[in-house]
């Protein structure tokens, strides 16, 4: 990518949603922790999901064998 079709993308993001210019913000964000090598930080909301997540595992709420296989085949390239 050269730096004017950079520029380009970053003036279109302007006009984008709140929520979608958040979301960009926080790519590349990490993005750039990562070229840093800083230690990534969790947002509020992924620490939520995070909790909601262990909580669940605590209470016994554990996917299936079958569950899992079906999951992972979603992904898998054929």
């Amino acid at each position: 990518m050269t730096a004017v079709e950079l520029k380009n993308l970053l003036d279109r993001v302007q006009s984008w949603p709140k929520a979608a210019q958040d979301e960009f913000v926080s790519i590349a964000n990490q993005i750039e922790s990562e070229l840093q090598a800083q230690d990534y930080v969790a947002t509020r909301d992924e620490l939520r999901i995070i909790d909601a997540a262990m909580a669940s595992i605590d209470a016994g709420e554990l996917a299936t064998d079958e569950e899992i296989a079906a999951a992972f085949a979603k992904f898998r390239h054929k």
